[in-house]
């Protein structure tokens, strides 16, 4: 009977426990479920046998031949040259000619473009009737020598009418080349290390009325860049470059325009938002010169190293979603643009390195119980947790305040379950404004080398490519 009620008290405790306890990490997968006799329908193959380890079509039974060549294409040549022993031309010709249906995406990136064999192979490929109808293109020419672009392959054109996706690097967009170019489904547009003039960009959004998406990585030529588009959402620029890049970009008219960010840390970028009524979720760096309504940035430096936003007094109130890049994890720099921003729901942090001092209990303590300051936020992302002493006041402050916080994500490089309990203790996640909120967490993604703003972007889906 002791034993029982022992057992039963033990279990409440641990119920209580895991109930006020932080989630460290993703739960774990939940055992797989037995397989289902009717599932196998549904991958194409009526008798339950299992194709997902087949690379090659010779792999194929033979009954399921026919069915293969009827399907829509997914052409990657990287798969196709590391399924095949690092040979791209034969293959690619193998598998468009033993296609019967049409191909719906084809990509060849940088690496795999510094072969002038594979080039032909791809031109060849890309002449195909089979992919007349092609929807999505990530595309890169052979890497720049010496920094000299090549021009644009025409060929690519041929594609303009039924296009959704484009990713484009590695060459030169004259003007001349998009004449009589349209794209009437174009909805994503990525241009990464395109050498293009302030026409040809404005060209390319002006032809593609159904953009939505927008993304400029690293591209030279277009200095200040004037955008005006009725359909885009979503603005993103890397203007990092060893060349004359973006330096200012004004944003004329974008009624629609949801998200705009800025993705480099080092190199200004000057930007003018005049007309952006929609905008919900913003991106800045140490780098950022954001003035709201005017064309005047040039005056509007920052005195700190740190984003300089003017202009606030009706977009502000629109702000949800604050995207911040910072060369070091610095409160006071975060706060002050937190009262720029009242409906602030969700606010992600990547930063380079520790602030050598985050204190604020005497420093902010008017500023918390002050009615003017009201933080709403949800959401809060930092990338990365170090544990030093100016990361844990940085991140109690959140965790002592935030009244109404629902999650908050802490990414950490080490998968040590010492220093995560460590640190729950010393962050007063127990004493937490709101208990209801889960507080994680989370090992960085060991696939990802590099942290900057533009991988951070695509790991919270912030950029959704």
């Amino acid at each position: 009977m002791e034993a029982g009620r022992s057992s039963r008290s033990t279990a409440t405790r641990k119920r209580k426990s895991a109930a006020l306890e932080v989630e460290r990490y993703p739960a774990p997968a939940p055992p797989a479920a037995p397989p289902d006799p009717g599932a196998a329908e549904h991958d194409g193959c009526g008798d339950g046998r299992d194709l997902h380890h087949i690379r090659n079509l010779s792999d194929l039974p033979d009954d399921l031949r026919p069915l293969w060549r009827s399907l829509p294409l997914n052409i990657d040549c990287d798969d196709v040259v590391h399924s095949n022993n690092g040979k791209l031309g034969d293959v690619l010709q193998r598998i468009i000619s033993s296609h019967q249906g049409v191909c719906h995406r084809f990509c060849i990136r940088p690496e795999l473009s510094t072969d002038i064999d594979n080039d032909a192979a791809v031109d060849a490929c890309l002449l195909s009737s089979t992919l007349d109808k092609l929807k999505e293109l990530e595309f890169y020419r052979r890497r720049w020598h010496n920094w000299q672009p090549v021009p644009v392959p025409a060929l690519i054109f041929r594609f303009s009418p039924t296009l959704c996706v484009a990713k484009f690097g590695h060459f030169t967009l004259a003007e001349d080349a998009l004449q009589g170019i349209y794209f009437p489904q174009l909805k994503k547009l990525v241009l990464h290390y395109v050498y293009l003039s302030e026409f040809s960009l404005n060209s390319m959004i002006a032809r593609s009325p159904s953009l939505e998406f927008l993304l400029i990585i690293r591209c030279t030529g277009a200095r200040r860049p004037r955008i005006n588009s009725f359909t885009l959402r979503t603005i993103a620029v890397d203007n990092h470059s060893p060349d004359p890049s973006i330096k200012e970009l004004v944003i004329e008219s974008a009624p629609h325009l949801q998200t705009l960010i800025h993705l480099d840390h080092n190199h200004d970028l000057h930007i003018a938002a005049l007309s952006v009524p929609k905008l919900e979720t913003l991106g800045c760096t140490n780098s950022t010169r954001l003035v709201f309504g005017s064309t005047d940035i040039r005056h509007h430096q920052a005195l700190m190293k740190g984003p300089c936003i003017r202009g606030l007094a009706t977009a502000a109130c629109k702000i949800k979603c604050l995207v911040l890049g910072m060369a070091t994890l610095n409160l006071h720099m975060v706060i002050e643009l937190m009262t720029n921003f009242p409906c602030l729901e969700k606010l992600y942090i990547q930063c380079q390195k520790s602030w050598k001092n985050n204190l604020w209990r005497r420093k902010y303590r008017g500023l918390i119980t002050s009615t003017c300051f009201d933080m709403h936020l949800k959401t809060i992302v930092l990338d990365y947790y170090r544990g030093k002493k100016s990361d844990i006041d940085f991140v109690t402050f959140f965790v002592l305040n935030a009244r109404v916080l629902e999650r908050m994500k802490l990414l950490i490089k080490r998968n040590d379950d010492k220093f995560v309990a460590i640190h729950r203790h010393r962050l007063q996640l127990m004493n937490r404004a709101s208990h209801g909120a889960h507080i994680n967490f989370r090992l960085k993604d060991s696939d990802v080398c590099i942290s900057n703003m533009y991988n951070f972007c695509i790991q919270e889906n912030i950029l959704n490519l």
